[in-house]
């Protein structure tokens, strides 16, 4: 399974996605950040069916509250899950690999827990980069935390471009942590778009049931 991880700037239409998904066409998945997709969700639908890849983002329904949804778009085009900002998880499965979201602060404000079922990938869209060096390695290590408890591997990415509020800071960041907790890549003010290849361990390679089922390369 090949997982582009982007960090685009913030436009009003999807034309960094769809030159990402033409670049990377061997691709599986592509996670972008909170928002990116803004209103452009059939666009989006429609572009996930004519590049075969699954697109994981954030888009927002203006008239509700809260307004930002996570959502996973199939490579056939269909919306397979849409969750509220601030909702307990959601599973899907995609080549046998159980996949679920964090959608921004929600990985401070209320973590990751999901006992019912599996998680092998947890992906997060985050909307603006860090606003303070302290955020950027609170953010990561507990990122590290969701993914030693719960045995997955945890990815995220923000925006390339936009501050928090009134900060005059803004960090870029995107992350790949393995389910034992180890630091593949964290990108700091550095926006390429990153491969990570993900594939099935040996039996031999195994560590725990679920701990270790996957090994990770990254490019780019």
């Amino acid at each position: 399974m090949r997982i582009i991880i982007g960090q685009p700037n913030l436009e009003p239409g999807l034309i960094q996605l769809e030159k990402e998904l033409r670049e990377y066409a061997n691709a599986d998945i592509l996670l972008y950040p909170e928002g990116y997709l803004n209103q452009n969700v059939e666009e989006a639908c429609r572009l996930a069916a004519t590049y075969g890849t699954m697109i994981v983002s954030g888009h927002r329904r203006l008239d509700e509250r809260p307004k930002d949804r996570s959502i996973i778009i199939d490579q056939h085009g269909q919306v397979v899950m849409e969750k509220a900002k601030y909702t307990p998880a959601v599973v899907v499965t995609q080549q046998d690999v159980a996949i679920s979201t964090l959608l921004c602060d929600e990985i401070v404000l209320q973590g990751f827990q999901h006992d019912d079922d599996r998680v092998d990938i947890l992906l997060h869209s985050i909307g603006v980069g860090m606003f303070s060096e302290d955020q950027y390695n609170e953010w990561l290590e507990e990122a590290r935390t969701i993914a030693i408890r719960n045995q997955c591997m945890v990815m995220g990415t923000s925006h390339a471009d936009g501050s928090y509020r009134d900060s005059d800071t803004s960090i870029p960041i995107a992350y790949c942590i393995s389910s034992d907790g180890k630091v593949v890549f964290a990108s700091h003010n550095d926006i390429r778009t990153r491969v990570v290849v993900v594939e099935l361990a040996g039996a031999d390679e195994i560590t725990t049931t679920r701990q270790g089922r996957f090994l990770i390369k990254v490019e780019g």
